[in-house]
């Protein structure tokens, strides 16, 4: 059969999942975007990758408007005027979700809930009755895991009521990030723990780590990335350092020039794709949301995200025994930072057309064998706890759209989630940026970066059409991450 018709005729997708694979499709029948030569060779040799978005780039990747703005002064292009109550306010989100342009056709920022929705607060009662149907509503009409709230740094009657109803529906949608800082107040930090071990949500936000590349205006949009609010990234491209290694034939040649022009490559096609979307496609003179000043073109940014830190670290290095290898070896933790050093300094140092492109540790894809996601410890390889914390707060210095690591927990953190906070506490003190977290036992997992339900991947692999857009990456990561091996921590003492 065509690729079109393998898309009509696929059981395990519904209706909405075929118009999105449709209009994808259709993205992808011309390519506007000439690149170099070398970025050609680097492209067809798997190390530079333009991370799926379609040939023909229409829009920005991830779009993260200003909702604290849109609430101010409501909408003129969708007759909005600004909420009074909890329910406009509620209603007035689930209308402007649906007009929020994205790679996944389905907004990756839904506003930080707890503050946008706290000034309307009546009763418990009432409250709460009005956020479970905004979470209901995204679970059902936005049935996407990249869809991505943040609640905290400061304890809210709203936040809670999010925490609750989080761990009560057990659903992954929407995903969920806590800002976390010295405001935080312990009570309400161990209410997202319990949360979070029952649903793999919400993860932590160092907001320190953040502050010092953003302000305090940036969001955490899809699965871990970090943006400017009234803004958003352009485009997401991704480098693949598991297949720089096979053509590296010294460490001499990586870092006397190979890596570095290999980053431009990327670089080249972040920018090109940049330009088509601003000057092409008319982008920002075409969007109600840039009229209204939702959003504003200076705030975009270009991302450039990469995979494999270990496969090349433990390649060029010939590292073969544990002792020597990336997470454990000093020698090749050292050789990973210097890998990355170079990166930073060569991404900053290069000059888009629009805008500035910064590092990201992508999450991986579901089709990903034998590469493992951003800078983390490959599964299975993984050191002692500390040292596992210690080396992945040291290679996340440099990613300032976003990286994370996860750590799966047994029976026993349940049972002392004071005990998960310390080492939150612990790792943010060592400067990691992001630490997510779920229970071995539980339904809903953590996949890389978006959340999954177990239950729905069976349902997913017997063929059958399952409600959330991201059972399926969830199905592929299963096998080629090995996401159902990590080493799982517990706390003897619980």
């Amino acid at each position: 059969m065509s690729e079109l018709m393998d898309i009509i005729k696929d059981p395990t997708m519904d209706y909405q999942q075929r118009c999105i694979a449709l209009a994808k499709y259709a993205e992808n029948l011309e390519d506007h975007i000439v690149l170099s030569d070398r970025t050609k060779y680097f492209q067809e040799k798997q190390v530079v990758t333009a991370m799926g978005e379609g040939a023909s780039p229409y829009r920005p990747r991830y779009v993260t408007m200003d909702f604290e703005k849109f609430f101010a002064q409501g909408s003129k292009f969708l007759e909005l005027e600004p909420p009074k109550d909890i329910w406009e306010a509620v209603s007035d989100l689930m209308i402007i979700y649906h007009h929020i342009p994205g790679v996944t056709m389905q907004p990756v920022y839904i506003g930080h809930l707890d503050r946008l929705l706290e000034p309307f607060y009546t009763t418990y009662e009432e409250t709460k009755r009005a956020v479970k149907m905004l979470l209901m509503h995204l679970d059902r009409t936005i049935p996407d895991s990249f869809c991505h709230c943040d609640i905290g740094p400061k304890d809210t009657r709203v936040g809670r009521i999010i925490l609750e109803l989080s761990a009560e529906m057990q659903r992954p949608v929407p995903n969920m990030s806590l800002v976390y800082n010295e405001e935080t107040p312990d009570d309400f930090a161990l209410e997202a723990i319990k949360t979070g071990l029952i649903t793999a949500k919400p993860s932590f936000v160092n907001d320190a780590m953040y502050r010092k590349d953003w302000g305090s205006n940036y969001c955490i949009a899809s699965c871990y990335n970090v943006l400017p609010v009234g803004g958003g990234g352009y485009t997401l491209g991704r480098m693949n350092l598991r297949y720089l290694e096979e053509i590296t034939h010294s460490r001499e040649e990586l870092m006397g020039g190979l890596l570095k022009e290999a980053v431009l490559c990327e670089c080249e096609i972040i920018d090109k794709r940049i330009r088509f979307i601003v000057d092409d496609c008319h982008f920002f003179e075409n969007s109600f949301l840039a009229e209204e000043g939702l959003i504003s073109r200076d705030k975009f940014v270009g991302m450039f995200g990469i995979v494999g830190l270990a496969e090349l670290v433990n390649g060029v290095l010939h590292a073969e025994k544990q002792e020597d290898r990336y997470g454990t070896g000093e020698e090749a933790n050292t050789f990973g930072e210097q890998i990355l050093d170079v990166i930073h300094e060569t991404v900053a140092s290069y000059q888009p057309k629009y805008g500035k492109i910064f590092m990201h540790g992508q999450v991986g894809i579901s089709t990903d064998v034998g590469t493992t996601p951003n800078v983390r410890v490959p599964v299975g390889e993984e050191p002692e706890f500390y040292q596992h914390l210690a080396v992945t707060a040291r290679m996340q210095k440099n990613f300032e759209t976003g990286v994370g690591d996860l750590f799966p927990f047994d029976a026993t953190a349940k049972k002392n989630p004071q005990a998960v906070l310390d080492v939150i506490k612990g790792a943010f003190a060592m400067n990691m940026r992001y630490f997510s977290f779920y229970s071995k036992d539980t339904d809903v997992i953590r996949v890389t970066g978006y959340l999954v339900k177990l239950s729905e991947i069976e349902e997913y692999n017997k063929g059958k059409a399952v409600l959330d857009n991201t059972t399926n990456f969830g199905s592929g990561a299963k096998e080629g991450l090995k996401i159902m091996q990590r080493k799982v921590r517990g706390f003897e003492y619980a």
